[in-house]
């Protein structure tokens, strides 16, 4: 545990940094998960209606450091190849 001030202090921002990097992560987690629910029903028409949040999710974790660029374009790459699929 912490004893200085200023170790009690990072404790705190490390807490409220990680609830919000968890926040982030698992929104984008679980909108790749509804999108591969819709591909594996086959269901084309409402998985190119998710796909944009998809992306904007994706893209917003690219922002914040949660993803590399190259992860991010590789996952939109295949997903997009995946419903076009379909």
């Amino acid at each position: 545990m912490p004893i200085t001030k200023s170790a009690k202090k990072a404790l705190r921002q490390n807490k409220k940094r990680r609830a919000r990097n968890l926040k982030q992560s698992r929104l984008f987690k679980d909108e790749i998960k509804a999108l591969k629910k819709l591909i594996a029903a086959k269901d084309k028409k409402s998985a190119l209606e998710i796909l944009p949040k998809v992306y904007k999710a994706i893209d917003k974790a690219v922002k914040t450091h949660i993803l590399k660029k190259n992860t991010a374009a590789r996952l939109k790459s295949r997903l997009t190849k995946t419903v076009n699929k379909l």
